[in-house]
């Protein structure tokens, strides 16, 4: 009976020991990254980039509307070879945009690409520090408020969004 009192204290006294060692945090990830200059050039170039490649795939998409309303105007008037190539031409158009979008915004699109080039390096560097900061600070858990809203309730102090971008040096 006493080795059961025993064990069972023992294991109570280290149940309680660890949970008051786990320190839990959050950060802000947008609020670290747009305080980051070179995020917010990087992310200008970004919306530049991609304001560009929409440009160019409405265009094309424009024109095949234009084509449409021709083709559609003139379509009586036509013979049946002359009918087949101008539907052919707005299908050609058609899968052109369609390749040109996949191309720019696909899942290994350009846009993907120069994201990972340009935002990768900086959010690998916020990561780092908010791990250093967890290991400095012995911290089990660190939250991330921009991708998590459903934290109800936070307390300030433990917000280490400042310490992060301290840490990168802003």
């Amino acid at each position: 009976m006493k080795k059961i009192v025993l064990i069972t204290a023992v294991l109570l006294l280290s149940l309680q020991a660890s949970s008051q060692a786990q320190r839990y945090a959050f950060v802000d990830t947008d609020y670290i990254l747009n305080n980051i200059p070179a995020y917010r050039s990087a992310q200008e170039q970004m919306d530049e980039l991609i304001a560009g490649w929409e440009k160019e795939i409405e265009d094309i998409y424009n024109r095949i509307e234009q084509m449409y309303r021709n083709f559609q105007s003139e379509r009586a008037l036509m013979s049946e070879e002359m009918r087949k190539r101008r539907e052919n031409e707005i299908i050609g158009l058609e899968a052109e945009a369609k390749e040109l979008q996949h191309k720019y915004f696909g899942p290994e699109g350009e846009m993907n690409q120069k994201q990972e080039e340009l935002i990768g390096p900086i959010q690998d560097q916020v990561y780092n520090a908010v791990a250093e900061i967890a290991e400095e600070g012995n911290y089990a858990v660190i939250f991330d408020m921009a991708n998590s809203p459903t934290l109800l309730y936070t307390d300030p102090r433990y917000d280490l969004s400042d310490e992060v971008l301290a840490k990168l040096g802003y």
